[in-house]
């Protein structure tokens, strides 16, 4: 596989950096944030766009507050946070200045990209930005972030930020190699595994679940990240991010990390939106003959297929679709609320206004607006 011909057809690129490439247990390597500048430099003096997605923040603030290792508790990492972000982008600011380039700091949680309004407000500020020539560095808002609105890890936000930007290339810099077939550190028998076809189970067991002591996320992670950004139609490239001159070298074609091919069966960017960013907030149980329909027809759910349902959920929210043995099948955007949905579910569509007094639509979940678990 020639890597530098597949690189000619990139244009926009989202790069991730890991804590453990530009931080150690003593807080912020500003020489390697200087490198992954330099890198960035090159880039975008080829004619590539770039948005960063950084770590690193809490491993900046830690020292202050006498942490060694990872902070223990959500208190303390969200302290660390808010003392390390801004020492973080100052880091990155000088570091891009020999080249000319402006940074600028967006911090997310996943409440930003699951609201549809919030998600397009976002998506054109970076389009914005990037039209200005100006670096968006993208961070986790670790200081308000709660278990119900974390991303979980960067890997995860920097795939979701590949879809709204609409990314050609996700380029994870790591502290490993890329994807080994065992783990490196006890059979010396490993190998580095060049290309990925497609994310299988047998691929995500050669992941293991190793995670640093300054990052919260390992090669799992990555591996989730680079199949969400190739249903997308995205590939990923995890390297060494510590390796000298590693994205110039990358980009020039050089055989570094483990590149994941993209999918061949894209999904359409609102599709990718609803089945990875927006967190679903019920469920729905239909019958044989609604999931038939979904499945096998290409059809929208409606009322008269629903027969049960479970959790609290207002008209817009996503909603996992389930069989009658409780397997999910599907997730959508549902246009009716609980309190709604109570009253006709099992209804002919024709009865909705009657029942109701009006009716958003005929369909509980639109075809459009509906993706099947793959």
């Amino acid at each position: 596989m020639m890597r530098k011909t597949i690189f000619t057809a990139v244009r926009r690129v989202v790069i991730k950096v890991g804590s453990g490439v530009i931080s150690d247990d003593q807080g912020l390597d500003l020489a390697m944030i200087e490198s992954v500048a330099h890198g960035i430099g090159e880039l975008r003096r080829r004619g590539y766009e770039v948005v960063l997605v950084s770590s690193g923040a809490v491993a900046a603030g830690k020292g202050a507050l006498g942490i060694v290792g990872r902070p223990q508790t959500i208190p303390l990492k969200q302290a660390a946070a808010a003392i390390g972000q801004s020492r973080l982008m100052r880091s990155y600011k000088e570091a891009l200045r020999p080249a000319g380039i402006t940074a600028a700091q967006i911090l997310l949680t996943r409440d930003d990209l699951a609201n549809r309004r919030r998600y397009l407000n976002a998506r054109n500020t970076l389009m914005t930005l990037l039209e200005h020539k100006v670096l968006p560095v993208i961070n986790e808002n670790d200081t308000v972030v709660v278990d119900e609105i974390r991303f979980g890890d960067n890997d995860n936000l920097s795939a979701l930020v590949t879809n709204l930007v609409e990314a050609n290339l996700l380029v994870i810099l790591s502290d490993v190699d890329g994807l080994y077939d065992r783990d490196p550190r006890h059979d010396s028998r490993a190998q580095l595994v060049p290309v990925v076809e497609k994310i299988t189970e047998e691929i995500e067991a050669m992941a293991g679940d190793t995670v640093n002591s300054l990052g919260t996320g390992g090669m799992a992670t990555k591996l989730k990240a680079a199949k969400k950004a190739a249903l997308f139609g995205v590939a990923t490239v995890v390297v060494n991010g510590r390796l000298p001159n590693v994205l110039p070298r990358l980009f020039d074609g050089e055989e570094l990390g483990t590149y994941f091919l993209p999918a061949i069966d894209r999904m359409a960017a609102k599709k990718h939106w609803i089945a990875f960013t927006k967190k679903p907030r019920g469920k729905l149980f239909v019958d044989d003959g609604a999931k038939r329909a979904l499945m096998e027809m290409g059809r929208s759910l409606l009322p008269s297929g629903i027969n049960g349902v479970e959790g609290g959920f207002d008209r817009g929210d996503a909603v996992r679709l389930c069989d009658q043995s409780g397997v999910e099948f599907a997730k959508g955007v549902i246009n009716y609320s609980l309190s709604e949905l109570l009253r006709i579910m099992g209804k002919k569509t024709s009865e909705i206004e009657k029942i109701l007094g009006y009716k958003y639509g005929d369909e509980i979940v639109h075809r459009d607006n509906l993706v099947l678990k793959k």
